[in-house]
């Protein structure tokens, strides 16, 4: 009977395979290619959308349940240990059931376009989606918006994989899928587009910004119709915005670009002692202090934090302290500054501690969070010591979530265009783009790179809109190599090393050890002028006058890396090692050459 059922699997398989074969047969013959990529991207953004809003109402409804379950005589005391559960709980999600790393989604898709793959895992359209729902909804010091868009981008990738499009247009669709879960989470179908072109540095031609604004339009359009019409910050300007504070403006921007460069800097130090403790158990306890006690603290650093956002740009922003120790203080005129300075430094520490004790969730929220709060507490601060003209602080809160996030992202207009459309304040369009150009400026003079880039720049694998170093960051240095070289034994003799002399077409000869090492290599130059002398054939051995190279090249170095070991040697061809010292073959200037030109040709058009 299991024998029947397997061969009855089978052929329903190759049924499958072929009806998908003569599909794909007569879309080719009867859909242009550029059509057929339109309509997959309208798909795509309805996919984001219902993705998108099925994270907001699991979010929302593991949130309801818990305040219920562990509200006590209107005191919730779940600060103390929810988060740290549904940390534990993500962390055995990811672990037993996920089986693969689904942290830092954005870096991930960054990764994925500079390899010129553009292919992430099916599972990443349905696992960043459960895991960050439970981190959130019980607490985790996170944002939703990061694993949105790795799961938006999965759902591009896989539906241009199993149409077997090439890899432009693979790239394209995974782009889409970015714009439209970013466009379906905020309603933000400008910020969608502009998203890919500044964070996921892609390069658009007239051809393919069509698909992402179907996909942005689509995906905001349904959201629309889910979530209602209305701005998910409720704002309602009380007065003009006066363009004698834009020096104020300018002073913000600063502050966001310092704020930015803050939470970078300690999230990257930070993350890196936690993740580098050898046992789990012992990264979760540190984990679950820092992040309870702040908590505990601090109630605000409790979930996503959009509540807090509301209440700054709100009537009373003082209710950002209710159920903390210091709302007992709330008559005194230093709690409240005090209160608003420690959820700006601490929040970086929370949102770091949910991810690194095996939380899900990005750093959108938390810039949004941080950059309100900096924004406020610079306007509430200059108007209480009097030392400038009245600055309207829900307005200069708005200008502080787009200052920070333009810092954090080293994305200007994403962090302008996404709050003009969160909050609907396209009245303070311009001081959004002066805070956040200002900010962006500040934050590249001291970190060249964006949160989301800075870990792949340091391993030399970002794709950037210069084409010489996304040339050079798709080429591997396994599409160089070059292993036909006859290898020499330091024990040779002379006369043995003529031989294979004659038989080679190379006049380097690399020299290699019992275990594999290269201990040095052998010219034909260098040797020419005894080569000829038969009398001397048995009285040198290879280690008598082989020399060093002039250095040595690792497998795994990036190309620029390699090129500039090329500059500073004058060399043409280096020995290649893997990273324990194992010889593997030669590349050459040459070779390198051939594989930019066939790359550039490929993948850019050429010149």
């Amino acid at each position: 009977m299991i024998q029947g059922q397997e061969t009855l699997t089978i052929e329903e398989e190759g049924r499958g395979k072929r009806v998908l074969k003569r599909f794909l047969e007569w879309r080719e013959a009867n859909i242009p290619e550029q059509f057929f990529i339109l309509i997959l991207a309208f798909v795509v953004g309805v996919l984001c959308s219902i993705a998108a809003a099925i994270l907001k109402n699991a979010i929302h409804l593991i949130a309801d349940y818990g305040t219920r379950l562990f509200t006590v005589d209107d005191l919730y005391i779940g600060y103390l240990f929810t988060p740290v559960i549904g940390v534990v709980i993500t962390y055995l999600f990811v672990k037993y059931i996920v089986k693969d790393d689904i942290s830092h989604g954005v870096t991930k898709i960054l990764y994925a376009l500079s390899q010129r793959k553009s292919r992430l895992k099916p599972h990443n359209m349905w696992s960043s989606v459960v895991a960050s729902s439970i981190t959130i909804g019980m607490g985790g010091s996170v944002g939703a918006e990061s694993p949105i868009v790795m799961t938006g981008s999965a759902i591009g990738s896989n539906i241009g994989r199993f149409f077997h499009l090439e890899h432009k247009n693979l790239m394209l669709l995974l782009g889409c899928g970015a714009a439209g879960a970013v466009a379906g989470i905020f309603k933000a179908p400008i910020t969608g587009l502009i998203f890919v072109i500044e964070v996921l540095l892609m390069d658009l031609t007239l051809t393919s910004v069509m698909p992402l604004l179907i996909s942005s339009v689509t995906a905001a359009s349904i959201s629309y119709l889910i979530f209602g019409t209305e701005a998910q910050f409720a704002y309602t300007a009380t007065e003009a915005f006066d363009i004698s504070r834009i020096p104020w403006v300018i002073v913000l921007g600063v502050l966001c670009g310092l704020s930015g460069l803050y939470f970078t800097k300690i999230s990257f130090g930070l993350e890196k002692k936690l993740k580098g403790m050898p046992q789990y158990w012992q990264r979760l306890i540190v984990c679950a202090l820092i992040l309870s006690s702040l908590i505990f603290l601090l109630p605000p650093l409790y979930g996503e934090g959009y509540i807090t956002i509301s209440s700054l740009i709100g009537s009373n922003p003082e209710e950002i302290m209710r159920g903390s120790l210091f709302e007992r203080m709330e008559g005194e005129a230093w709690v409240f500054p005090l209160f608003l300075l420690l959820a700006i430094f601490t929040k970086v520490f929370a949102t770091v501690a949910t991810n690194a004790g095996g939380g899900a969730g990005g750093v959108f929220a938390p810039s949004l969070f941080i950059g309100a709060l900096v924004g406020f507490a610079f306007s509430y601060l200059m108007n209480r010591l009097g030392l400038s003209i009245h600055l309207p602080q829900d307005n200069f809160a708005l200008m502080g979530m787009a200052g920070v996030m333009a810092g954090v992202m080293h994305a200007p207009l994403t962090g302008t265009f996404l709050i003009a459309e969160l909050t609907g304040g396209y009245n303070l369009f311009l001081p959004l783009l002066v805070v956040s150009t200002t900010s962006y400026g500040t934050i590249k003079l001291f970190l060249p790179h964006s949160i989301y880039s800075l870990r792949l720049a340091e391993q030399g694998k970002l794709l950037t809109h210069n084409k010489d170093k996304a040339v050079m960051t798709l080429m591997q240095v396994e599409h160089v190599l070059e292993n036909d070289f006859s290898i020499l034994s330091p024990r040779m003799t002379l006369g043995d090393t003529v031989r294979i002399f004659g038989e080679s077409k190379r006049n380097i000869f690399p020299v290699v050890n019992d275990k594999g090492r290269m201990v040095g290599l052998v010219l034909l130059d260098n040797i020419r002028n005894i080569m000829f002398r038969p009398e001397l054939y048995d009285r040198f051995v290879v280690e008598t006058f082989m020399v060093s190279p002039p250095a040595r090249v690792v497998n795994t170095m990036s190309m620029d890396m390699i090129m500039k070991i090329f500059d500073d040697t004058g060399a043409w061809n280096l020995p290649v090692e893997d990273e324990e010292g194992r010889y593997l073959g030669f590349v050459s200037k040459s070779m390198i050459f051939n594989q930019y030109r066939s790359v550039l040709n490929q993948n850019f058009g050429g010149d």
